[in-house]
């Protein structure tokens, strides 16, 4: 499968190294919008909707993982960007990982967060299934409940509301296919091959993708760095300073990405 144009948006100087923020299964970029304003300070700063997700089209599936790395590289080429920094939660951080060891040069530095390389495939494909057969807002309750620990989504009703509602608007085909991505995914071989400086980021709380999964990235990646939030699946939203301040300080280490 060809890339699909998937919707995007550019904040920060036209002139500034760039950066690519990929999102979780289920949400829409705006799950970055915490850490946008910081990061565009500095970066031209690249968050789009995944494939299925968002404004972005949901062409007929299967999805591979390749397909959703060549969405990528189809909004660099677009905007005339060699390479960038790439940081993604979830099945955003598993295209990261797969786009640094397939197209290493396309990729400066990475931070893959509260994602894994290999994950047990039976809870996502039987998700996959109930999209297909119920639609992505029935268990949009539950998935959010993975996504932030119990206090703070207490705190934050309004949040857990849009969260809901980013789910529920997934296209139902395009999120199953995107499940089944997940579900299928193995990249641990493509650990060893990864060569830009890494970051990998794991949610103390998570209960999606508890810490032993970002701890396997870390010991296969070469020279890569681990670092443990309190939070869980989504803790770039309820622990922004960290998490901000972790890809600042990651991907200020050295020069341009241009």
């Amino acid at each position: 499968m060809s890339a699909v144009e998937v919707s995007c948006t550019i904040d920060g100087a036209a002139d500034a190294p760039v950066v690519v923020l990929s999102n979780s299964l289920g949400a829409t970029r705006a799950m970055w919008d915490p850490q946008v304003p910081a990061l565009a300070e500095r970066y031209r700063v690249v968050t789009y909707d995944g494939r299925g997700h968002g404004e972005s089209p949901a062409p007929a599936g299967p999805y591979t993982i390749d397909d959703l790395v060549d969405d990528v590289l189809a909004v660099l080429d677009r905007i005339g960007a060699e390479r960038a920094h790439v940081a993604g939660v979830s099945l955003g951080g598993m295209v990261g990982l797969r786009m640094a060891a397939r197209e290493p040069s396309r990729v400066h530095r990475l931070a893959v967060m509260f994602s894994s390389a290999k994950v047990d495939p039976a809870g996502f494909l039987d998700r996959a299934a109930q999209a297909r057969s119920g639609g992505t807002a029935q268990f949009a309750p539950t998935v959010v409940q993975r996504w932030l620990t119990p206090a703070f989504a207490a705190q934050h009703p309004d949040l857990v509301a849009r969260l809901e509602a980013m789910i529920a608007g997934a296209d139902d085909e395009g999120y199953a296919a995107c499940c089944e991505v997940v579900g299928g995914i193995d990249l641990r071989e493509d650990l060893a091959r990864i060569t830009a400086p890494t970051l990998v980021v794991s949610g103390a709380q998570d209960p999606a993708l508890p810490p032993p999964h970002q701890e396997a990235i870390a010991a296969g990646v070469p020279g890569a760095a681990l670092l443990t939030v309190p939070g869980a699946h989504l803790a770039n939203l309820e622990r922004t300073l960290e998490v901000t301040g972790a890809l600042l300080a990651h991907f200020d280490q050295d020069g341009s990405a241009r």
